[in-house]
């Protein structure tokens, strides 16, 4: 299987790391913003037949794109990629916040033929969320709490001071679109859950700073017709990018590796 990647950075270049070697799946082509010389290294270690562009080229056809390289990559790849015809594995979630985007994925998807996988990224139990959604889901609510540092550059930094906290603080109480609109590095979880269950204005989301952890915790809360659900995951962040955990760059590769897989799950 051929592959397009969009990203190389922190998220994309563990991606490329993790599928280097195998015989079942080649990076052939690697998008980004500006060829950089980390951008050339990285594939020249990992994916050495790989050609690093900023546009994909017209008489190339993908089996499969992935994205992960943040919100703006929708804009300039995903879109002409689907209407293209080419699948397309998605991990920013939080872009679909976005008025309209969803919509537009949507035709874009229509009018090439093909699907697109939206990724859980560093959250499970989407596929219990989806399925207590057909019973008719009550409320769903997500806390998610990182250490202060994970938090910096973001607008958090303007309702608390972050380097001096000395105990846990939710800087946002609100919805799941706000939230990954205000905070789209930091709550692509908030938009998967809300798209898996009761929508993007109707779920909850708190977001806290906690000095007292150094994990990226996440808590879902759900109730409606199936019953109740809780699920908390401690997800370690990864090493070059706190904002981001560890569990978003398995959750790519595995969407990736459950396309050749003979059994999936």
């Amino acid at each position: 299987m051929n592959i397009a990647l969009i990203g190389c950075g922190a998220i994309g270049a563990s991606v490329l790391e993790l599928l280097a070697g195998r015989p079942d799946v080649r990076v052939r082509w690697v998008l980004v913003t500006a060829i950089s010389g980390g951008a050339l290294d990285m594939v020249a270690r990992h994916a050495p037949s790989a050609r690093v562009l900023t546009v994909l080229p017209s008489d190339a056809m993908p089996d499969l794109m992935v994205e992960c390289a943040g919100h703006g990559a929708i804009e300039a790849h995903a879109l002409p990629a689907l209407a293209r015809g080419i699948p397309l594995v998605l991990a920013s979630i939080g872009a679909l916040s976005v008025p309209g985007m969803i919509e537009r994925i949507q035709a874009a998807a229509d009018a090439g033929k093909v699907q697109v996988q939206l990724l859980s990224g560093a959250i499970g139990g989407m596929d219990a969320l989806a399925a207590a959604r057909v019973g008719g889901l009550d409320e769903v609510v997500y806390t998610g709490r990182k250490p202060p540092r994970a938090w910096f550059g973001t607008p958090a930094e303007s309702a608390c001071d972050l380097a001096g906290l000395e105990a846990a603080r939710c800087f946002f109480d609100g919805s799941a679109r706000e939230a990954a609109q205000r905070y789209p590095k930091n709550a692509n979880v908030a938009a998967t859950l809300a798209l898996a269950g009761m929508g993007l204005d109707r779920t909850r989301v708190r977001l806290f700073a906690d000095p007292g952890v150094d994990e990226n915790v996440h808590h879902v809360a759900a109730r409606g017709a199936f019953g109740e659900m809780e699920l908390t995951m401690r997800g370690k962040p990864l090493v070059a990018n706190p904002k981001t955990s560890s569990l978003t760059v398995y959750s790519v590769v595995r969407a990736v590796l459950n396309r050749v897989a003979p059994v999936a799950i």
